[in-house]
């Protein structure tokens, strides 16, 4: 069974419909890239795929065990959480929070856990450094281990380079690309179309006429030629 499955789903916000029909499945090692335009209903799969909203008809099942508070996630941060007043290890150690159930005290084996990943991220050394006075490239490493601390097995990122520059952009796809190398299953929101093609095993292209097949698939599709040749046109 796939690690994710989509199936017949439709998205919206008080039945009025911005997605439909979505079919897709995602299995174990996959590198998922979902592209489209702003307002194609991408931000608001990711958070039904989380359960933070219900699918106006369809299904979302999980496979493989996996559970919904068992998925890594790193939204799109706003200005406001840019300016949280906690420490770097405060923020990570939080990403366990929903595998210590009823128990307000985080575990041994919680506080190993997010020093590993804060070692993977290579912020180590700013654990008591207050996240708000972090680089956008440091607050993204941070986020993202806390996201890791969550799972084992699938993470979701929504745009996790917006904002940055050219070079810490780079370091952030490799670390992603690092991570799905080792096992975890990516599912990332994308607008950078030749990060896409480079890094995703697999792509999930929602507009009116929704596409989902491998890289190789998309980008000999007529879809893809014509979404990539437009991009890359904007640059």
């Amino acid at each position: 069974m796939s690690l994710l499955l989509c199936e017949n789903v439709s998205l919206g916000y008080d039945s009025k419909v911005v997605l439909s029909d979505l079919s897709f499945s995602v299995n174990s090692g996959d590198y998922l890239c979902i592209v489209g335009e702003n307002g194609s209903g991408k931000s608001t799969l990711m958070k039904t795929i989380l359960g933070l909203k219900m699918p106006l008809s369809g299904k979302i099942s999980m496979g493989e065990g996996l559970k919904q508070n068992e998925i890594g996630y790193l939204p799109q941060q706003t200005v406001i959480q840019r300016d949280f007043p906690a420490s770097v290890w405060e923020i990570v150690l939080s990403g366990c929070l929903n595998k210590s159930g009823l128990s307000p005290f985080y575990s041994k084996e919680n506080k190993k856990r997010a020093k590993e990943n804060m070692e993977k991220m290579n912020i180590t050394s700013l654990s008591k450094r207050c996240y708000r006075e972090l680089s956008g490239g440091q607050q993204q490493r941070v986020l993202l281990a806390r996201a890791l601390c969550a799972t084992e097995k699938m993470l979701l990122l929504d745009e996790p380079v917006s904002g940055l520059d050219p070079k810490v952009t780079a370091e952030m796809y490799s670390l992603i690309y690092d991570l799905n190398k080792q096992g975890i299953t990516i599912v990332m929101i994308s607008h950078d179309i030749q990060a896409t093609v480079k890094y995703a095993s697999h792509i999930l292209h929602i507009d009116d006429d929704i596409f989902f097949g491998t890289k190789e698939e998309y980008i000999n599709s007529v879809k893809g030629r014509l979404f990539l040749n437009t991009k890359e046109g904007e640059e």
